[in-house]
């Protein structure tokens, strides 16, 4: 199971750290907004999350005789998707920490976003004061690389942890994609 575990998480992960490359550049070139970009990433993370449901397949097909109970293909899901976030957590920290002017601009651009878009919605000036301040502790909070690298595994993790569940329930049925 390590062996799966380790390459299915690990490509899983590389991919995403790709993907939102892609997703930075396109921003940068006016091809995706900084809106619709959550779009996007969360898109491409369930197609790339898709590896969990290969990964116990192959585990199932290949070590357990094609048949598996719940809890053996939720465990191998769920370390595959541990595997794929640390990759994805550890790829923005290093984008982070190494592409000019990302640390200066993010949080900044992400407030500005916030703003327009409820302004957009019509909100209050008061309700758009009081977002500027959360989002600027949030701002405080994010220079932390502890709190960041945390928030950066609470993006993606979760969605993992579904996709390993509902991969586990539906190959636990031997007659569910046969070897």
């Amino acid at each position: 199971m390590r062996k799966i575990v380790l390459v299915y998480g690990s490509i899983a992960g590389i991919l995403m750290d790709l993907l939102f490359l892609l997703s930075f550049w396109m921003m940068q070139n006016d091809m995706l907004s900084f809106e619709n970009s959550e779009l996007f990433g969360y898109t491409t993370m369930i197609i790339v999350l898709s590896l969990i449901f290969m990964g116990v397949k192959s585990y199932r097909d290949n070590h357990l005789n094609g048949v598996m109970t719940f809890g053996a293909g939720a465990k191998t899901g769920i370390l595959i998707a541990a595997i794929a976030a640390l990759f994805y957590a550890g790829g923005w920290e290093v984008y982070y920490n190494t592409v000019p002017n990302v640390r200066e601009t993010f949080m900044a651009r992400y407030e500005e976003m916030n703003v327009k878009k409820m302004r957009h919605e019509g909100a209050t000036e008061e309700k758009i004061a009081e977002k500027r301040a959360e989002l600027q502790k949030m701002a405080e909070w994010y220079k932390n690389p502890f709190f960041r690298f945390g928030m950066t595994l609470v993006e993606i993790f979760p969605l993992g942890l579904v996709v390993a569940l509902i991969s586990a329930g539906i190959l636990r049925k031997k007659n569910v994609l046969p070897a």
